[in-house]
């Protein structure tokens, strides 16, 4: 069995109280999961959970107080940022939004030649690397030269991948990254997110208030509850039979494409709750 790729035990991140917040706020409490290599952990939960705070903790973007993060069996939890650029490569993200994520006044080609070059990659290999990446992310060779308001936003996120692939890291933390697109462009990008991973090897950290996204993407999951990872386990399972009455709460609240069906469980859901009190 190949060892984790990312591993976090028990970890706290706490922010400091300000203003009207007189005491500490405490995001997560005692978090732990682990992500093997080629290996795709959702994790899911409603807006303040803490999933995108965990991201973040891994990034070193958070204030962890207690815990730790380990990359490749090596301590990252409170690396400085110079030692955090040098990892840059090993760890990259790809965020929500694919309209704000790229820079308006850079054409395609300087947004993936720019990783590449920051590394001392020489400029005819970075333009032969940003050949590669156009064509493993399904983008034509002559959107090189094009601006990001030329395309659609499936397409941008598409060049958010391609820039996330540039140093062939071997975990991306993928923050609600299909949430901003309609259902036909989630599903292709979906798609494509597998397709990638099956051809290098990537680990994906797919963050998602969907349970939806998780059952299609995922291999395992992890259910956030203010703060705490309250249920994990294989995909299938957590989302088929789950045992947490949060996760079955998230469950229900999943809108289904069938309209009877969502009705039916809507109905269920308001027995469901009112037994649950």
């Amino acid at each position: 069995m190949n060892a984790p790729v990312l591993e976090v035990s028990d970890l706290v991140v706490e922010y400091p109280g300000k203003g009207f917040r007189k005491h500490s706020f405490q995001a997560l409490t005692g978090v732990s999961l682990d992500i093997k290599p080629g290996e795709t952990v959702g994790l899911v939960g409603e807006s303040g959970s803490g999933k995108t705070t965990l991201g973040r903790a891994i990034l070193g973007l958070a204030p962890v107080a207690g815990g730790t993060v380990r990359f490749d069996g090596r301590e990252i939890t409170h690396l400085s940022r110079r030692r955090r650029r040098k990892m840059s490569g090993d760890i990259q993200v790809v965020f929500q939004d694919p309209y704000s994520s790229l820079n308006p006044s850079m054409t395609i080609e300087q947004t993936l030649t720019e990783p590449l070059t920051a590394t001392g990659t020489a400029k005819e290999i970075a333009k032969a690397r940003v050949r590669e990446l156009l064509d493993l992310v399904g983008l034509p060779s002559d959107s090189r030269e094009r601006l990001p308001r030329e395309f659609s936003g499936g397409q941008r996120q598409r060049v958010a991948i391609a820039r996330a692939l540039a140093l062939e890291p071997r975990l991306i933390i993928c923050d609600e990254p299909v949430s901003a697109l309609d259902l036909s462009t989630q599903a292709r990008v979906l798609d494509l997110f597998i397709d990638i991973q099956k051809m290098t090897g990537v680990s994906y950290l797919f963050v998602t208030h969907d349970l939806a996204v998780v059952r299609h993407i995922s291999h395992r999951v992890a259910v956030m509850y203010r703060g705490e990872i309250v249920e994990t386990g294989d995909a299938d399972d957590v989302t088929s039979r789950p045992e947490h009455l949060y996760t079955k709460r998230l469950l229900m609240a999943a809108p289904m494409p069938d309209p009877d069906k969502q009705i039916e469980r809507r109905n269920a859901r308001k027995i469901f709750l009112a037994s649950a009190g």
